[in-house]
């Protein structure tokens, strides 16, 4: 959803990374590095304050095309960005995750930041090729434990059916790819769960709400490494006392593969139409760790702070990305803290799941 900023500051040389054991001992918890404001020391701070509240930090990038149409090497902006990341992740103790994402995160039915004159499909083999070369280079360079190569990539299927097969054949090699470069990495995809399940107006595939279309998930199988969703409830609910009790555990009996919760939230405050409260938030949570808490391998709640978006705004419009404001106005209240680091009662719940 949220994006690390341009606004991130260089910091000094990277260090050194420690060996990961190949599969995580209990359920690693985490966020999004997307700070309360678009300065460097909101970003700084950021980092700090999610290694006191969760053990990994999510990236999310978004393909840079230009720099890895031609090859694995060469500098790029977005690798020493990265980098920087990696850094500002393990200086607190953090691992980080990565996912890679060709779309756009608040508008999926477009690619993000695609060069003029490339055809916005996973077919065009410029499009196949930069986002082969730009995976690679990240196994080569970061030897993430966890990789996802693409987020809520059935929101793309839903509303571009007729290119989800050239996705679904670039993901299968880059799995291979990845698998025999690092056997040990978690290769998958996400999967919008609310979105799965029908519960978004015009792109239900024909079925009734909550009927799970289980076949967008399963025509990864076997390439998918553990099962990972994203959900805002919210958004599609008209409260938390709506999601059913079994709404997240009905993957328990669909897969025996660990699961994982790549991102979600619930906001605490009604947004327009939208509503929320503290006790939704805190609900949400509890549902999630009543059901799935002890299959998941990992569960990224999307931001710990709320965020200004009067501060976000203006550097989506500089992008191009000026309608995506009001959509972004959606997630401002969804952390377990206000901006100002004041915690909300959720924020308790989610240390005590964590065990501390």
């Amino acid at each position: 959803m949220l994006r690390a900023t341009a606004a991130l500051v260089f910091l000094a040389a990277a260090v050194a990374l420690p060996a990961l054991d190949s599969a995580p001992a209990r359920t690693l918890y985490g966020f999004f590095p997307s700070p309360p404001e678009l300065t460097n020391e909101s970003v700084i701070a950021t980092f700090k304050a999610i290694g006191q509240h969760a053990d990994t930090v999510l990236l999310a990038r978004n393909v840079p095309w230009g720099d890895f149409v031609g090859g694995v090497d060469g500098s790029s902006a977005d690798i020493e960005q990265l980098t920087t990341m990696v850094s500002l992740a393990r200086t607190n103790g953090l691992e980080p995750v990565f996912v890679i994402d060709p779309l756009n995160g608040l508008d999926r039915r477009r690619f993000m930041n695609l060069p003029a004159g490339w055809t916005p499909s996973f077919a065009e083999p410029r499009v196949r090729a930069a986002m082969t070369n730009y995976t690679m280079r990240i196994v080569r360079d970061f030897h993430p434990r966890f990789l996802a190569l693409a987020s809520e990539i059935n929101t793309w299927q839903d509303t571009h059916p007729e290119d989800f097969p050239s996705f679904l054949s670039l993901y299968r090699g880059l799995y291979d790819m990845v698998k025999a470069a690092a056997p040990s990495t978690k290769v998958f995809v996400t999967f919008q769960w609310d979105e799965l399940n029908n519960l978004v107006p015009g792109v239900d595939g024909g079925k009734a709400r909550f009927a799970t279309r289980w076949e967008q998930v399963e025509a990864f199988e076997p390439r998918l490494d553990l099962w990972a969703i994203s959900t805002y409830p919210y958004v599609a609910l008209g409260s938390a006392a709506e999601i059913p009790a079994d709404y997240f555990a009905r993957l328990l009996a669909r897969t025996g593969k660990p699961l994982a919760i790549a991102e979600g939230g619930f906001s605490s405050e009604n947004i327009g139409t939208l509503r929320g409260s503290p006790e939704g938030q805190l609900q949400f949570l509890q549902a999630i760790h009543r059901q799935i808490g002890a299959r998941l391998a990992l569960w990224v709640y999307t931001v710990l702070s709320d965020f200004s978006l009067n501060s976000y705004a203006p550097s989506l419009r500089q992008q191009g990305l000026g309608e995506e404001v009001s959509t972004l106005a959606w997630f401002a209240h969804i952390g377990l803290r206000a901006s100002d680091g004041t915690p909300k009662p959720a924020l308790a719940a989610w240390d005590s799941f964590r065990g501390r």
